[in-house]
């Protein structure tokens, strides 16, 4: 009695199964304003988890910046790899 079963749209990302994963995407909110509040929401964990703490560190901030070095790295990488082939004489 004690496991209810739960509607896969009420579940969270981390809990749906492969095969639930169309189920649970039909049942987002899709449009611009929920979009919004998904990214907002997100914002809000992020930063309650990491950035707002009592006992803070320099945890959060650096992941952060690890994910900014490593996303501009993949923007980049066309130009470093042409560069990088280029013969200089």
């Amino acid at each position: 009695m004690a496991d209810k079963a739960v509607p896969v749209v009420e579940k969270s990302l981390a809990d749906v199964k492969l095969k639930e994963l169309p189920r649970w995407l039909a049942g987002r909110d899709l449009t611009p304003n929920g979009l919004v509040r998904g990214v907002t929401g997100g914002y809000d964990w992020y930063y309650k988890k990491y950035i707002n703490v009592k006992k803070g560190g320099i945890g959060g901030i650096s992941m952060f910046l690890f994910g900014y070095v490593v996303i501009s790295y993949v923007w980049s990488f066309d130009h470093i790899k042409h560069d990088r082939w280029r013969k200089y004489h």
